[in-house]
């Protein structure tokens, strides 16, 4: 399918509407995190992420930016041809270290290292050279707004010191009653967050759900399997699902002996009402512009999860929308109100485990 080039929006500052509310929403944001941090760290005497606590993967892989790349897709981090490092962090939503059974959706955060030293940085950003993408399984965040994300995280706080054993009944009930659903072709996005499919997590798409800077444009990003090993695994149920570390166990067995390739594509909005900038929950039609494959993300066989890898990435590194490219400036609301709750919830993190904050200068940085 051939994108509609003649009409992608522009970016200007004024693709946004900011909010009166916002610097309010913001803090409330950041503090209901630090408590789920607190709380969750009181519990297991262990301070972790508020949200994506439980690491699957930790990547060596490298991204090589296309040569072929239709101009308009040819900006910032993807303006011109070349070869970059990559660490990769597979994770699931949840604040707290939860038996896989307790299943739900999948987390992608990629940092890319060595991005040219000339290049503009985002603010707090300045000092460093690399470029965060976050992203997740699904075309659209779950919610619209930073509002609707504070109520959702007011009850993810809630519930976040529940036993193990309650939330895996609840994610066991959603997947069945979502069958139950979907046998008589209705559907629940509410009961899909709840109990995810017990499917590897290597066949899975990630989308970085909000829309970021593309340059000249405005854009969604999405790393979606392209080797064969990767797209035979979309859909497949994991082998053990009910082991605690199911989806950790077959990420290492598979990279034990495979390669992986996933094509990293991006997504131009074409206007402010087809592919809206602040509402997060909109899909944006791919009949109007389609993934459009900018760079290839490769990763040798390694060893994918070791204690030294958990260590530095779990506590070491922060994975953030705001680390990044001034080109690749995250919008809307809701990426506004991420800003200052990412780095308390980090800045919290790190204190209270006595930890330093790493941003890395070179792959070699990553523990084998």
């Amino acid at each position: 399918m051939k994108a509609n080039t003649e009409k992608f929006l522009p970016y200007t500052p004024e693709v946004e509407a900011i909010r009166a509310n916002e610097q309010e929403v913001s803090a409330q944001l950041a503090d209901t995190m630090r408590r789920i941090s607190a709380a969750v760290g009181d519990q297991f005497r262990h301070t972790m992420r508020p949200v994506h606590a439980k690491s699957h993967g930790l990547l060596r892989t490298k991204l090589t930016i296309q040569k072929d790349v239709p101009e308009q897709y040819r900006q910032g981090l993807f303006a011109e041809p070349g070869t970059f490092d990559a660490i990769v962090r597979l994770s699931t939503p949840p604040g707290d270290l939860l038996p896989d059974s307790v299943s739900s959706p999948r987390a992608w955060a990629i940092k890319v290292i060595g991005t040219s030293e000339a290049a503009a940085m985002l603010p707090g950003h300045e000092q460093h050279h690399t470029q965060d993408f976050l992203c997740q399984t699904g075309k659209a965040f779950g919610v619209a707004d930073a509002e609707a994300f504070l109520k959702q995280t007011l009850f993810f706080e809630k519930h976040a010191t529940d036993s193990a054993t309650l939330k895996e009944v609840v994610s066991t009930a959603a997947r069945l009653t979502e069958s139950v659903i979907e046998t008589v072709g209705g559907r629940s996005a509410t009961l899909k967050k709840l109990g995810y499919p017990e499917t590897h997590i290597l066949g899975e798409s990630f989308y970085s759900h909000t829309p970021l800077r593309y340059g000249n444009y405005v854009a969604k990003i999405a790393f979606v399997p392209a080797s064969e090993n990767l797209i035979a695994l979309k859909d497949k149920k994991l082998e053990h699902p009910g082991d605690y570390s199911a989806l950790r166990d077959a990420v290492v067995r598979f990279f034990k002996i495979e390669r992986a390739e996933w094509n990293v594509c991006a997504q131009l909005a074409t206007d402010l009402e087809k592919t809206p900038i602040e509402d997060a929950s909109a899909v944006w039609p791919e009949e109007l512009s389609p993934y459009v494959t900018v760079a290839k993300l490769t990763a040798e066989p390694q060893e994918a999860y070791s204690a030294a890898r958990r260590i530095f990435v779990d506590e070491h590194l922060s994975f953030g929308p705001w680390h990044g490219l001034l080109a690749h400036q995250p919008l809307g609301n809701i990426n506004r109100a991420r800003r200052l709750a990412y780095r308390t919830a980090a800045a919290f993190r790190r204190t209270q485990e006595g930890r330093a904050d790493i941003e890395p200068t070179s792959i070699d940085e990553l523990p084998d």
